[in-house]
């Protein structure tokens, strides 16, 4: 089962975002040098990064067993690869553009 694990904002203004989201729904924002982690009051982890984007776009992190087995699967059902399977400080992450046009994050954290 695949499940949702984090829900992340890309917007040009992260402040501005902040302050909706906490003033709306009282997600509490918390910077961890120059993102922001939101609390979203559940299991799944949040955050807002401030980036060039032209429109803010939400990106959903889904876990997954095999980050580079799940890219390239992807990949193969059409999906084009907007960032190859990468390894951060806690886990390895790509990104993909579905063909219907949604980008999703695969996600495996370190054990």
């Amino acid at each position: 089962m695949v499940r949702l694990v984090h829900l992340e904002l890309h917007t040009r203004d992260g402040a501005a975002a902040r302050s909706l989201y906490q003033e709306l729904l009282g997600w509490r924002a918390a910077p961890v040098g120059p993102y922001l982690t939101l609390e979203l009051g559940s299991d799944v982890g949040g955050g807002i990064v401030e980036c060039g984007i032209q429109r803010s776009a939400w990106l959903p992190y889904v876990e997954v067993d095999d980050v580079v087995a799940r890219t390239a699967t992807a990949q193969r059902l059409g999906a084009r690869v907007l960032l190859e399977p990468r390894e951060g400080p806690t886990g390895w992450r790509s990104v993909v553009e579905t063909a219907a046009g949604g980008e999703l994050a695969l996600w495996q954290g370190k054990s």
